[in-house]
């Protein structure tokens, strides 16, 4: 049976904020000139964070104080749930992703319909900080064991999600554990496969002054993320059939234009030529 593709007036843009006062503004103005539906949570900020976008046709809900990321996507769903949306794609507030791959990854999913669309930092990949960039294979290595199959860029904070997954009960974690989880659950409660989206983004440590610190630590949130993905994986079970049939299921990239052709998703991660 075919499905009805979605419309970019059918999905939302949720952008989780703390703290963004310096680009904001412009993220969620991006956001608006390609999607209709964005809805800005604000966690808690104790900056301007709030008054930079209080003109803006934007949804705005806020938590009095600071829950972490995941208790700000949750609220971001459960709006986008409750105005019977099909689709939410997340970005973060700092500008270093663009609203203009929206349209990218929502062709993506509708290619892919049920499935779980990520924009993979593939391009220019080579401006990734050097202990960022293990730091995130590492995290795709024990995420695809807990998945079932091969994924890239399981970190990156631009994805879609499609209604089956943004409206799933019970997902646990919190902060950046969530967005591990919410992969987790994706493939192993709705069956969805998760398809990248080669995207390019921008770093503090290329453009001084641009962005804001990351909220993200290295070593604290992937420390959290691995124990609370390797519980997953041990409380499964078959850790070796589970491996090996990860193994067998290489990461499929969604690329039409043919990008990257020459890529191969089976082994280390690399630009293209």
């Amino acid at each position: 049976m075919s499905t009805m593709p979605i419309r970019a007036d059918q999905a939302a843009i949720v952008i989780p904020a703390l703290n963004e006062s310096l680009r904001i503004r412009e993220v969620v103005t991006q956001a608006l000139a390609h999607c209709p539906n964005v809805i800005v949570v604000d966690d808690g900020s104790d900056d301007d964070t709030v008054a930079c976008i209080a003109d803006l046709p934007a949804t705005l809900i806020r938590h009095p104080q600071r829950l972490g990321k995941g208790a700000a996507l949750r609220s971001g769903f459960a709006e986008a749930a409750r105005r019977g949306l099909l689709g939410v794609m997340t970005m973060d507030g700092d500008g270093q992703h663009s609203a203009a791959d929206f349209p990218r990854l929502l062709d993506a999913a509708n290619r892919h319909p049920g499935d779980v669309v990520i924009g993979a930092r593939l391009r220019k990949r080579a401006s990734q900080p050097t202990i960022r960039r293990i730091g995130n294979d590492f995290g795709d290595w024990g995420i695809a064991w807990a998945c079932g199959f091969r994924l890239l860029d399981s970190q990156s904070g631009q994805r879609f999600y499609p209604r089956a997954v943004f409206t799933l009960p019970d997902v646990s974690g919190e902060g950046f554990v969530f967005e591990a989880q919410l992969l987790i659950s994706a493939a192993r409660q709705a069956g969805a496969r998760v398809i990248a989206v080669p995207i390019e983004t921008r770093y503090a440590s290329s453009e001084p002054g641009c962005f804001r610190k990351s909220h993200f630590r290295l070593v604290r949130d992937l420390y959290r993320i691995t124990t609370h993905v390797a519980g997953q994986i041990l409380t499964r079970g078959g850790l070796a059939a589970e491996y090996r049939r990860t193994r067998a299921h290489p990461a499929v990239i969604d690329d039409p234009n043919g990008e990257f052709a020459s890529f191969d998703p089976s082994s280390q991660v690399q630009d293209p030529p």
